[in-house]
């Protein structure tokens, strides 16, 4: 088989980490739904979701029918599916025939589901989403009584799978009060549950940030994206954690993914050369200088010309000159003994030095999620221990 130009590593050791860390803070009773849209956050539905069945991860959620037919094809028989976004109508029979669970955001769909049920002849699993206060998705509040009676008029075709809604910006406390006035909302439709006596299987409300820093917001499952992946949802909620273990620091949350690429030409440039399209930088003075392979059509950003930073030979090696398609040069002076081939970490650790995500997100102004969601599918992902 041919080579990629770059290739990405999974760690399965800080994988489990982080999943052991997450279960002490959600509790064992609670079921963790691994979210896994957006390619699994650009670390690869295909390699991810075995890493993660391998850790008792049994519930996974996406944003479309596309992407749940993905985890699909990568995950065991038991595995259960919750698609929380798209779902187009001529796909609803296909989620039904499968088991795959999914979002009902307005009443319309409901009928739709009952009619794939009939047709399919099993029931619809179906997960009311409620508007509360983010006004993205969700049902709206006068959708709600009339959503409750076709459930319970239909339950031999639709199973009331969950209750849930989504917390518009739980990582930040400038937004508590918001959060707040969500979860109370979330609460008032629960009682309307009980009144009428059709409980959902699973209550559901808490993101990654939510199950981190907001007990109270663990109900049935949790929804854990990023946190997963071993980012933490924002700085103040890995600040609230250090106030609750009284640390300083606590790498709690290991990253488990590592970039790679390697060495592709080495040339020497004399002083007053450009290197690169334009004039975006000048040799200051006679420079050895590595050719690597990629470049932002591989998804990494063109905004780290003259500012981004390598590891070769377990050290720094500055990017000089403009981010091309497919091609980027960095400055490798100041390190002896390297040749063509050598392995280069774009993102990752070698030897003692570490280049994170964030080095790239706080130059370029993209957010984590952003950088890694748009990280090709064409790059191979393999899992290391």
């Amino acid at each position: 088989m041919v080579k990629h130009s770059s290739r990405i590593e999974l760690k399965q050791s800080a994988y489990k980490n982080n999943i052991n860390f997450i279960r002490k803070k959600i509790g064992e009773k609670a079921v963790l739904s691994s979210v896994v849209k957006a390619n699994a956050y650009g670390h690869g539905i295909e390699s991810f979701v075995p890493m993660a069945e391998k850790c008792g991860v049994q519930h996974f959620s996406v944003a479309s029918s596309f992407e749940a037919e993905q985890v699909l094809n990568a995950c065991k028989k038991e595995s259960r599916i919750m698609i929380m976004g798209i779902i187009y109508e001529e796909d609803i029979p296909w989620a039904v025939e499968h088991g795959i669970e999914f979002f009902v955001y307005n009443y319309d769909r409901l009928p739709k589901a009952l009619e794939a049920a009939k047709k399919v002849g099993k029931p619809a699993k179906v997960h009311i989403e409620m508007e509360t206060g983010a006004n993205r998705t969700g049902m709206q509040k006068d959708e709600f009584a009339p959503a409750l009676n076709f459930l319970k008029k239909h339950q031999e075709h639709l199973v009331f799978e969950g209750l849930c809604t989504h917390f518009g910006g739980a990582e930040s406390m400038a937004n508590q009060f918001k959060i707040d006035m969500q979860h109370k909302r979330y609460k008032s439709f629960l009682k309307s549950c009980q009144s009428k006596g059709l409980m959902p299987k699973y209550r559901h409300i808490a993101c990654s940030a939510a199950a981190l820093a907001m007990p109270d917001t663990v109900y049935d499952l949790v929804r854990v994206g990023v946190a997963q992946y071993g980012f933490w949802p924002s700085p103040e909620i890995y600040f609230n954690h250090l106030h609750e273990v009284d640390k300083k620091s606590d790498s709690a949350l290991k990253r488990i993914f590592s970039w790679k690429t390697d060495i592709m030409d080495i040339r020497m440039v004399d002083q007053g050369e450009f290197i690169g399209y334009g004039t975006a930088f000048q040799a200051t003075h006679e420079m050895k200088i590595a050719v690597l392979p990629l470049g932002y059509s591989n998804g990494y950003p063109r905004a780290l010309s003259n500012r981004g930073q390598v590891l070769i030979a377990g050290k720094k090696a500055p990017i000089v000159g403009l981010i091309n398609m497919n091609l980027f040069m960095v400055d490798i002076t100041h390190i002896s003994d390297v040749k063509v081939g050598d392995e280069v970490v774009l993102i990752g650790r070698q030897g003692n030095a570490v280049i994170n995500v964030s080095s790239f997100t706080n130059a370029t102004q993209l957010l984590n999620n952003e950088m890694l969601s748009r990280l090709p599918a064409a790059i191979p992902r393999t899992v290391v221990r």
